[in-house]
């Protein structure tokens, strides 16, 4: 309850940190031969989940955009035995739009900070944030945030976590994936209610990061299939319709 601002996430780290400290002094931490102790995954999961999850506000230029509860369990030695985070209520309207003095999540200028070249080019994307409109309707910089340094704890954090290379690149791809996304573009068919892609280029790249065809993407967003009664049948679609279709889809693939 307390306002944006006040401590509660930087506390957070510190608590576990003190935790972690104290479990890893009682002997040996084990650790897995493809990622970090316990002790270190604990840590290491609050840089994976701020990146995607925490983003500059009015009031906090790190403001936590979700709530997570955290739960240590420790063994009868006093040695942490293991740990589980649950996430809830994350905002998921800041993918699609921002307050003038506020930022989307920290995630995207990170991967844009050009710290590692590569994903650029595997995103099949630029380092200018006003190319792409989902994430440059406010603030594009934050003085306080070093967006390279925090692509590499973000990084080192996934492998910390387990993160096979697959999967890491897939969150990138997906990320990727979202900042094509925003700049689909719609345009209504004369004497017709129905929209067509006004160009397919964002598309294109969007269904490749996501391993879509994007033919049936775009067909999915402006002739989707609905079920009436017990049969399918293709519905027509305005470009209100189809850019609500977008934003109701980008919304449950952030569930």
């Amino acid at each position: 309850s307390l306002r944006s601002g006040a401590g509660k996430t930087v506390n957070t780290k510190r608590v576990i940190q003190y935790f972690a400290s104290i479990a890893a002094a009682g002997g040996a931490a084990k650790k897995d031969s493809n990622k970090g102790t316990l002790e270190d995954q604990i840590i290491q999961a609050n840089p994976a989940l701020e990146a995607f999850g925490n983003a500059k506000t009015l009031r906090n230029d790190n403001s936590s955009r979700f709530g997570k509860f955290i739960r240590i369990h420790f063994g009868t030695s006093g040695k942490l035995s293991s740990a589980d985070i649950e996430t809830y209520l994350l905002e998921k309207s800041r993918v699609t739009f921002q307050l003038k003095a506020e930022r989307n999540y920290h995630i995207f200028f990170q991967i844009l900070s050009n710290q590692k070249p590569e994903l650029l080019d595997m995103l099949l994307i630029t380092n200018n944030p006003y190319d792409y409109s989902y994430i440059s309707q406010g603030e594009v910089t934050v003085a306080s945030i070093n967006d390279s340094e925090e692509l590499l704890a973000t990084d080192n954090a996934f492998d910390v976590l387990g993160f096979t290379p697959d999967e890491k690149m897939g969150v990138y791809k997906l990320t990727g994936a979202i900042m094509h996304y925003g700049n689909m573009k719609f345009k209504q068919k004369q004497r017709e209610e129905q929209a067509e892609p006004d160009g397919t280029e964002a598309a294109d790249k969007s269904a490749y990061l996501m391993g879509l065809n994007s033919a049936d993407l775009l067909k999915g967003l402006c002739h989707p299939r609905v079920k009436v009664g017990n049969e399918y049948v293709t519905k027509g679609q305005g470009v209100d319709q189809v850019y609500y279709s977008l934003v109701l889809w980008l919304k449950l693939c952030m569930r």
